[in-house]
């Protein structure tokens, strides 16, 4: 049997004797890694998570015309659409305005394309139906429905200032947001520039997409120099939200982390050197027939980092699913399993494990083997 064997075995017997012991300790680290991992875990996916959550308040990036322009060309924006990153956009509504009147009074109109507007502002509530892209159905705001008396399915006549031709269209929908869109009325952007000969040109693009501050600063530099004739600006007060919400909640996961170590390192500690004391004795008998302090510190160090190493392989797994059950009940979301973080729970497991040892350990090394042989 070769001595590493041996220390082996050395250690999965002493670890044995003392079940109930070791079994409290086990259980300590084990809580402990899971509470790591599992943490990390979120702390890693919280800020991708939450960037699709605050997509749901609406646009956090815009595009809008340079200079004293007032409009600009579909073209350009769809150059600056080359430049974000398809994995992380969620949509790009365009919107043409003017005013119009609708049966024979003025309103502020918005062309636009429905189904993006779906995906970049969730939060808008429509009482009716949406209409479909390219269909001649229009929304219009609740502020204006009241004004006019108006129901969803009616008929409703527009027409553009200055142009003696009238249009009869179907009201789709009444939208609530509790904002000035309550004021607009809506209908496709198409027959809107049909309407105002104005063919190919917006006035704006709303943006939402996943991004922390510091990535939509650098998006708005290269539009900014690489679109001329669009000029890219942060929805700040919707990102500096994004980032104070989630700086909060890391630093939540920072203190819980931190506390759970402490009190991993607590228990094991306390436990080792309970172990110590009762082995007084034995380290006593071991140290009389001539074994050396590196021996009895590389035996009790060995039996923390075994503890360390088995706690923290079951807390790894157990972070795992702990994870995925937050994920899924708060953010309705499955996360992947992530190699690096769970070695990163084992190391740190193993680490604590270790630094909670010492002193236990330098407790055993002080032992004197004549007064413990005498039972004093």
């Amino acid at each position: 049997m070769t001595k590493y064997s041996m220390y082996t075995k050395m250690i999965w017997n002493a670890l044995l004797r003392r079940r109930s012991r070791m079994l409290i300790a086990l259980l300590a680290v084990a809580i402990g890694a899971t509470v790591v991992s599992g943490l990390v875990t979120i702390y890693y996916d919280v800020p991708r998570q939450m960037g699709r959550e605050f997509r749901s308040y609406g646009a956090n990036l815009l595009l809008t015309p340079a200079g004293d322009q007032q409009v600009m060309t579909q073209n350009l924006v769809a150059n600056a659409t080359t430049l974000l990153p398809s994995d992380k956009l969620i949509g790009i509504a365009p919107y043409l305005y003017d005013r119009i009147k609708l049966n024979e009074q003025p309103f502020l109109v918005a062309g636009t394309h429905f189904q993006a507007v779906k995906k970049v502002s969730p939060y808008w509530q429509i009482r009716g139906e949406w209409p479909a892209d390219q269909s001649e159905d229009i929304v219009i705001g609740a502020e204006v429905a009241e004004r006019l008396e108006i129901e969803p399915g009616q008929q409703v006549t527009l027409a553009v200032a200055g142009n003696e031709t009238e249009k009869k269209v179907k009201v789709a929908g009444i939208l609530r947001t509790g904002g000035s869109e309550e004021n607009f009325i809506f209908l496709d952007l198409s027959l809107l520039q049909q309407m105002l000969k104005k063919e190919g040109v917006i006035s704006i693009a709303q943006v939402s997409i996943t991004a922390n501050e510091a990535e939509l600063n650098t998006l708005t530099q290269q539009i900014g120099e690489q679109v001329p004739g669009v000029a890219p600006r942060l929805v700040k007060q919707v990102t500096q939200s994004e980032q104070t919400v989630l700086g909060k909640l890391q630093a939540l996961v920072y203190l819980v982390t931190i506390v759970v170590l402490l009190l991993t390192l607590i228990c094991v500690a306390t436990t080792m050197m309970a172990v110590v004391t009762e082995r007084r004795k034995e380290i006593g008998l071991k140290k009389a027939l001539g074994a050396e302090n590196r021996s009895i510190i590389f035996e009790f160090l060995g039996e923390g980092l075994a503890l360390g190493a088995l706690g923290g392989l079951l807390g790894t797994v157990l972070g795992f699913f702990f994870a995925q059950a937050v994920s899924v009940n708060v953010f309705g979301r499955m996360i992947s399993f992530q190699p690096l973080i769970a070695l990163l729970a084992l190391v740190v497991s193993i680490a604590v494990t270790g630094l909670a040892c010492l002193i236990p350990v330098k407790i055993a090394t002080e032992v004197e083997p004549a007064i413990v042989l005498r039972g004093e």
